[in-house]
């Protein structure tokens, strides 16, 4: 199956599938005339890569996931380990989200919002 086949079926642009080839994720055969040939592997495991990417999985978690995957002998405790680390980043980002959005939540209600030149937002902006 050639590139353009291989993007629709997994949904992930030729671009992106060109780069996990770079980067050495998924190394598809060649056919005679040097054109990628993907085959039903190299379709899960880039269907794979999609899904681990979707979850905001790291290029290097996802390295470490597709070897996992392919490692028949792995213990899921590694996989666990992946898993549990990016979901405390991804707790970690919330948090700051929500702390974000509470300060700006406030300003915005201290804020008049009218013709006046004074501003909390301002304000709070250019004191840091």
């Amino acid at each position: 199956m050639n590139i353009k086949h291989a993007s629709g079926v997994t949904g992930l642009p030729a671009k992106t599938i060109r780069y996990y080839e770079d980067i050495g994720l998924v190394k598809p055969d060649r056919a005679d005339n040097g054109y990628r040939d993907f085959s039903d592997v190299h379709l899960h495991k880039l269907s794979f890569l999609a899904r681990a990417r979707d979850l905001g999985f790291s290029i290097s978690d996802c390295r470490d996931l597709l070897a996992l995957w392919e490692d028949q002998d792995r213990a899921s405790s590694d996989v666990r380990a992946i898993a549990k680390q990016h979901l405390t980043a991804i707790e970690a980002k919330i948090a700051g989200l929500q702390d974000m959005r509470a300060t700006l939540a406030d300003l915005v209600q201290t804020c008049a919002g009218n013709d006046r030149p004074d501003c909390p937002i301002i304000d709070r902006l250019r004191k840091g």
